[in-house]
């Protein structure tokens, strides 16, 4: 019948449904067979203190790249999957900007077969266009079929609006999300970091935030026209912000991540930081953080992704006009939302967690994302008290390239549970 697992003395949230109280866990198997006060120990065989921690539904992380097939040096589907275990990530979704460009249903199945001797779930994206070369739309519903959860170009833009017209129509048969990645590229034109004070001072040449929210804003009239379902990958930008909550007013089906750095850091941190801070979109101004905060805050923005994206030190620590774009993120996402949403910004736990569990989960269309009787047991145990220091030790990924080395965060993941079996346990 499987194994029984009783998680103790925890405080159980459940952001789907607002429980939130001090709880026992009994998973049964693969199931959470009971939640409640008290229950009793007999036959359990094996027992977790969680006193001190909050026991979650398993993270969601809708934004990763493994770089398999391709850039097995980077990363692989497997070694990735174990970095997001031990970051309380239960499910992913892998990107396909990999070499080759995840646009056929072979390769689809290929993650899918890869994943499974792995710990966590992992849901491939595929491509909007064949080759990602933004002219002609990959066969979506082959890609539906082999296992893909949603379609991106991520990495680039899909420049013609006839085509992303004709992505939002086509998927919408499917019922899965577009993800765009929101860049004009006549705007953003080889840019490095953020166009502002900081591109100035440091004589390199700007991104300027309307890239991305001149895009953001072509993507949601096109979302109104087609009445497909709009996802806009890591939103940096307040004004981008402000379009995507006007758009959702209206009716318009959008709905939106951000990443932890984009709520962490600005773009002064270049100067620190070189190119370990440079992504793509790139790291604003303190007045976009805030404003990210607040779209969080509201409900504006629907999740938390990471991003993560592995590049070895020889190619990362290039000058930064030659050095790739991206950070790794997982290992670093539940201690930055802990201290910078939940402690500096007095987010509840439930509000906070919404973003990593329930929404993502609904919007990539997967059965979880919630802690209930009933349901699998994918579960994540986080002490929210315990600092954790980021060093190149705390990061276990092959790749280290972050900005957040050598600082110093609360929140600890103690325990990754997916579907009732413990895949990180904190030594």
């Amino acid at each position: 019948m499987g194994m029984k697992l009783l998680i103790q003395n925890g405080r159980v949230t459940d952001p789907a449904s607002g429980f939130d109280d001090f709880a026992d866990v009994m998973i049964h198997g693969s199931i959470v067979e009971k939640i409640g006060k008290n229950i009793p120990l007999d036959e359990v065989h094996e027992r977790i203190d969680a006193a001190g921690c909050v026991v979650l539904p398993g993270l969601i992380d809708m934004h990763v790249h493994f770089r398999e097939p391709g850039r097995e040096d980077q990363e692989t589907i497997i070694g990735g999957s174990q970095i997001a275990a031990k970051s309380g990530f239960t499910s992913v979704c892998t990107m396909p900007n990999t070499t080759p460009v995840i646009d056929n249903q072979a390769l689809v199945r290929f993650i899918k077969l890869e994943a499974e001797n792995g710990p966590i779930n992992v849901y491939p994206i595929a491509t909007i266009t064949k080759g990602a070369q933004g002219e002609e739309i990959s066969e979506m519903g082959e890609l539906v079929k082999a296992g893909a959860v949603g379609f991106s170009d991520d990495g680039k833009p899909v420049m013609n609006s006839l085509v992303m017209r004709r992505a939002l129509e086509y998927s919408r048969m499917f019922g899965r999300p577009i993800i765009s990645h929101a860049e004009d590229l006549a705007l953003s034109e080889e840019g490095i970091i953020n166009e502002g004070q900081n591109s100035v001072l440091l004589g390199l040449k700007g991104i300027p935030r309307e890239a991305e929210e001149v895009m953001i804003s072509r993507d949601v009239l096109l979302a109104r026209l087609t009445q497909g379902k709009l996802h806009i990958a890591h939103v940096s930008s307040g004004g981008s912000v402000e379009i995507i909550k006007r758009a959702k007013a209206v009716g318009i089906r959008v709905t939106c991540e951000t990443a932890p750095h984009y709520f962490s850091l600005t773009d002064d941190a270049v100067a620190q930081f070189l190119s370990m801070a440079k992504m793509n979109p790139p790291l604003r101004t303190e007045e976009d953080r805030l404003k990210i905060i607040e779209g969080l805050r509201d409900g504006t923005i629907d999740v938390i992704a990471t991003d993560h994206a592995p590049h070895l030190s020889n190619e990362k620590m290039q000058e930064i006009a030659n050095a790739p774009f991206g950070i790794v993120g997982l290992e670093t996402a539940v201690p930055l939302v802990i201290t910078e949403l939940v402690k500096k910004n007095r987010f509840s736990v439930v509000d906070a967690f919404r973003t990593l569990t329930v929404n993502p989960a609904r919007i990539i269309g997967i059965d979880a994302g919630t802690l209930a009787e009933g349901k699998t047991a994918d579960i994540t145990i986080i002490n929210p008290e315990k600092k954790v220091i980021i060093d190149e030790a705390f990061i276990a990924s092959k790749c280290k390239n972050t900005p957040f080395i050598g600082m110093e965060l609360y929140g600890s993941v103690e325990y990754t549970i997916c579907s009732g079996k413990v895949v990180y346990r904190k030594t």
